[in-house]
């Protein structure tokens, strides 16, 4: 079995593994990282060799751990970088080379219908009628989207939201609530086979679905790090957030991974800060006393227009896995209006969790 990952911010991990009886045999690591001693690698493959099949990824890498010379220096490459190597080998997991990539960038819509479409084409996908996709939002109105499990009288200000003109819609995935207008935010949605995160956890499945966009940000001259559990960060800030959504497949089968993210391009942290609650415990947690100090806008880190940004971030992920242009289906459309219609428009649904 064949299994590759990337650690986030290092180098590519492979490994080949059997398993006989139960347990691992003639594990094979390999990559383009920087590892010291030589020895070191014969090391690995040693503690590899028996290990339980059904060993997790923190269990393998405490048996590498134990087993590295005294000494030893890794340079992208962790133990738990290769522990989550083998568990997509084990799992039969893809690559993102593995797929035809699909690119959806269309004109200014409305949030309900966003999140609608999140809905459609991730269950498309997962119903192998659409290939992944990559598609490039635009807001037709200045909107809070709350996470799927937040209170909607605890994260929004009802007052400032009407005073403002902000649309309130929840979206299908967890997470904090986000703060949009038009033109001041950049926000994208994944669409995936469940099979490229295999033998990740949840929140290894973040950063690996995040690091094309630190690489793309890394081109634009932004040193750029995925925060855990769902941020993306630079020295100066927080840039982005990201919410995952699973969606099952069709009788049961395998599924499929929303992975949205939502980047602050210019954003008004006044008004934000007018519409949104952010309480005390919040700030306290990400170690700052002010919400608007928090997050640092894109605009003044890449000094590029915001269309510049995106074209950017699109060219990158095409250098790297390639790219079609694609749109949503007449029949994804109407069902996504639809859903507009019978949920995410709906009161019932906004405020599902009061």
């Amino acid at each position: 079995m064949h299994g590759e990952y990337k650690v986030p911010g290092g180098k590519l991990v492979v490994v080949d593994v059997d398993v006989e009886d139960g347990v691992l045999r003639r594990a094979r690591v390999a990559g383009d990282f920087f590892l010291e001693p030589d020895e070191a690698l014969d090391a690995v493959n040693r503690a590899l060799d028996g290990a339980p099949a059904d060993t997790d990824a923190v269990g393998l890498a405490a048996r590498i751990d134990a087993a590295l010379p005294e000494g030893t220096v890794m340079y992208g490459l962790t133990p738990e970088g290769v522990g989550i190597a083998v568990r997509r080998a084990l799992a039969h997991a893809t690559d993102w080379a593995d797929y035809d990539w699909q690119v959806i960038h269309a004109g200014p819509q409305p949030p309900a219908l966003h999140m609608a479409l999140d809905e459609v084409l991730t269950a498309e996908v997962a119903a192998g009628r659409r290939p992944p996709t990559l598609r490039v939002w635009e807001w037709g109105a200045p909107a809070v989207i709350i996470g799927s499990f937040q209170s909607l009288r605890n994260e929004v200000d009802a007052e400032g939201a009407r005073r403002h003109g902000v649309e309130v819609v929840r979206r299908i995935s967890g997470g904090g609530a986000m703060f949009v207008e038009p033109g001041n935010t950049i926000t994208y949605s994944l669409s995936v086979p469940e099979a490229l995160v295999q033998g990740l956890s949840f929140q290894d499945s973040y950063a690996y679905l995040d690091d094309w966009v630190l690489g793309a940000l890394g081109d634009m001259g932004i040193k750029a790090w995925y925060q855990p559990l769902n941020d993306i960060a630079t020295e100066a800030g927080k840039i982005a957030g990201a919410a995952q959504k699973r969606v099952v497949g069709p009788d049961g089968g395998p599924g499929a991974v929303l992975h949205h993210v939502t980047m602050s391009y210019d954003i008004d942290a006044d008004k934000m800060l007018e519409v949104l609650r952010i309480g005390k415990e919040k700030m306290s947690d990400k170690g700052t006393r002010s919400a608007k100090k928090r997050v640092d806008p894109l605009r003044r880190q890449t000094g590029l227009a915001r269309e510049q940004v995106i074209e950017n971030m699109v060219a990158s992920f095409r250098n790297r896995y390639g790219l079609t242009t694609g749109e949503v289906t007449a029949e994804e459309t109407a069902r996504a209006e639809e859903l507009v219609r019978t949920k995410f428009a709906t009161e019932e649904w906004t405020a599902r969790v009061p």
